[in-house]
């Protein structure tokens, strides 16, 4: 039994390929871990706000000084990070968005990755908090980014794969839907990409 995170991008809900994707990836997990409990966390639905004045402030102040603005202002991130902390298991579903992550998600970003939350500078050097657990990244593309000449042109997964390695996450598996906008290859892109989730 697994406590599982599956963090969502798409604006487009069910008919997102990289929903899709993550949702083949789920239903192979809770397969092989039954009785898991599934949590999702829809970055679009959350409409995660911008960081603002008052958050590097309010990360900096301990948590029993927060002034009442303070504490509502944390309370999304508070909320995400606590997500994170209690899954054993983190899918993240990615439609690439000229070439890199959707706002959404980043905003997100934003709000998970917390000195003294989620990394810590403690030590003298940078180390993640978040230790222990298994990330799967389930990327949609209209293009074809995991190989050939426009692999250099996604800042999508590197980007993911060293600001989550950065809060301790550093066990990552990625499975993509990818040429879902190219003739010859969109047709069969979704099965392709479904298929190939073995977990």
């Amino acid at each position: 039994m697994k406590n599982i995170l599956h963090v969502t991008s798409s604006p487009r809900g069910e008919l997102s390929h990289s929903i899709r994707l993550a949702n083949r990836i789920i239903d192979r997990l809770t397969a092989r871990f039954p009785g898991s409990n599934v949590h999702i966390n829809d970055t679009v639905a959350k409409n995660y706000i911008h960081l603002n004045a008052i958050h590097p402030v309010a990360y900096k102040t301990p948590e029993s000084e927060h002034s009442q603005e303070q504490r509502d202002t944390l309370y999304s991130s508070d909320l995400a990070v606590n997500e994170l902390m209690h899954a054993d298991i983190i899918v993240i579903s990615i439609a690439l968005y000229n070439f890199n992550i959707p706002s959404a998600l980043k905003a997100w970003i934003d709000h998970v990755v917390r000195a003294g939350k989620t990394f810590s500078y403690q030590s003298g050097q940078a180390e993640g908090l978040l230790k222990g657990k298994k990330v799967y990244l389930a990327i949609a593309s209209n293009g074809v980014y995991s190989d050939g000449p426009m692999k250099p042109y996604d800042f999508g997964e590197p980007y993911l794969r060293f600001i989550l390695s950065f809060m301790g996450l550093t066990d990552i598996t990625t499975y993509r839907v990818e040429g879902a906008g190219i003739p010859g290859i969109m047709e069969t892109a979704l099965e392709k990409g479904l298929e190939s989730v073995a977990v």
